[in-house]
């Protein structure tokens, strides 16, 4: 008996240990820790297309009510990312200076904000879910199904602010595994459940596209209550200290100048998708519908790139921390050799196969015809996608994300304006959306890339005086 409570204790230590990342092969531990974070990854993926799947299965008019709800988990995304960013850059950089005690205090803080925003944000969204999806639906029905979906799926995503704290926190000391763990399996949880609550098998009583949101709704709480136990050993590199959780505005002040401008990236994300349900609207739910199934099949083929780019913060915020510039500039260079490469892959496999993919998810013709259309001309994009991504999760290791707020931004502004005038001509066609997207995702690249070399110029003095290092220069190393 006592060996196995020794054992056990063993087991947490384990766990809640920090990961080194300032020593050893970079190129190791990206491959290590976005395994990780990709085993996670795959799991959401096929929650996403497994839950659209069954969804379809309800109707054109209800892929486009959830399409229109799911959009709200952009701007969920935004806050978020906001605080998970900050949370990871500022843990890791304690983390890099071997200095725990602020870590920790860091990493309470964090939750106590994560709290609150989740509170703020389940207020103000289940105040204005009504209104949401009656401005954002093409017909009535779908403005219902919307509804339906939006009175579960809110909850469910007020609870990810302190879920997605908590896995933050532990990204930063390079511990990816905890999360893995609870994630893969509250999206099987999520994927087993669907069907059940959507068409009622076994019960009778069949909630339809609410049904959807219930499940994640039930996932989602099962997943908090079981990350949190990680943190409860007082042994633990991190550990929950209630008396850290009062609010230190220096404190909040810090983790959301970081987190901000990362957030706002997420937040033009739900922007842009709320400007094209909005243009599509005269051309009827299908076309909702057809984005929405693109921006799914997009979201899921994107998945590596962002295990990738959270396994890039916390390396590079190690090593920032640290004070080592080379291993810096090496992490960005491999992780961008790597995001290129599954990007260009992802590229080839949406050419060939965009309308099968569609297809499995509705029959409607008019469906599959714009979901192709969307998917054959984006996805040229994919690669300048990738390496914005890779880039601004180095911004986030550096502490400084203000340029990937500023190359979003500039992005939108020129996109969005003239989306808009177009939308107002006669002859508007939403390929003309599409193609006004592609070109300003290389505008933003370009953007990005001149950005980030004058920030290491900037930001990585310090690296002159570190040792040397003798790392191959990977495809990506001109951006340097």
């Amino acid at each position: 008996m006592g060996g196995d409570f020794l054992a056990g204790r063993r087991a947490w230590r384990h766990i809640g240990a920090m990961q080194d990342l300032t020593t050893g092969s970079i190129t190791r531990h990206l491959l290590k820790t976005t395994s990780y974070m990709l085993v996670m990854m795959v799991f959401q993926t096929l929650y996403f297309l497994i839950d659209l799947y069954w969804v379809g299965r309800l109707g054109t008019a209800a892929v486009a009510g959830v399409a229109i709800a799911g959009n709200l988990s952009f701007i969920v995304l935004a806050i978020s990312q906001m605080l998970g960013v900050g949370t990871t850059t500022v843990v890791a950089h304690a983390a890099g200076r071997k200095n725990r005690e602020d870590a920790k205090h860091l990493f309470n803080q964090s939750q106590g904000l994560s709290v609150v925003a989740g509170l703020v944000f389940l207020a103000v969204a289940m105040l204005g879910r009504a209104s949401y999806a009656r401005a954002m639906s093409a017909d009535a029905e779908t403005m219902r199904l919307a509804n339906q979906y939006l009175l579960w799926f809110i909850p469910a995503m007020a609870l990810q602010f302190p879920l997605g704290s908590m896995g933050a926190a532990l990204r930063g000391t390079g511990n990816f595994k905890p999360s893995m763990i609870v994630s893969t399996a509250t999206v099987i949880m999520n994927m087993v459940l669907a069907p059940f609550l959507i068409f009622g098998w076994g019960t009778g009583h069949a909630f339809g596209v609410a049904g959807a949101a219930m499940s994640t709704f039930v996932a989602i709480i099962i997943g908090t209550a079981w990350l949190a136990v990680y943190f409860l050993p007082k042994d633990a590199y991190l550990h929950f200290s209630f008396r850290h959780w009062w609010p230190q505005l220096s404190q909040w002040k810090k983790i959301l100048a970081i987190g901000l401008p990362a957030g706002f990236e997420f937040a033009m994300m739900a922007l842009y998708q709320f400007v094209v349900y909005t243009v599509a609207r005269p051309f009827g739910a299908a076309a909702q519908a057809g984005f929405g199934i693109g921006m799914r099949v997009i979201q899921a083929g994107f998945m590596p790139v962002v295990a990738l780019g959270f396994s890039v913060a916390p390396v590079a915020g190690q090593n920032f921390g640290a004070r080592l510039g080379e291993r810096v500039k090496a992490t960005f260079r491999d992780g961008a050799r790597l995001a290129v490469a599954w990007q260009m892959f992802f590229l080839i496999v949406v050419q060939f196969g965009a309308a099968a993919m569609v297809r499995v998810f509705s029959k409607d013709p008019a469906v599959i015809a714009l979901g192709d259309d969307y998917l054959r001309i984006i996805s040229w994009s994919f690669i300048a996608s990738g390496l914005i991504f890779v880039s601004s999760s180095m911004f986030q290791a550096m502490g400084n994300t203000v340029p990937s707020l500023v190359a979003s931004g500039t992005r939108m502004v020129v996109l969005i304006i003239p989306v808009l005038l177009l939308s107002r001509t006669s002859g508007f066609a939403l390929h003309w959306v599409w193609w006004l997207s592609l070109a300003t995702a290389y505008f933003q690249l370009a953007l990005v890339l001149v950005m980030l070399r004058r920030q290491f110029a900037r930001r990585l003095e310090f690296c002159v005086a570190a040792p040397s290092i003798n790392i191959e220069a990977p495809v990506a190393e001109v951006a340097v």
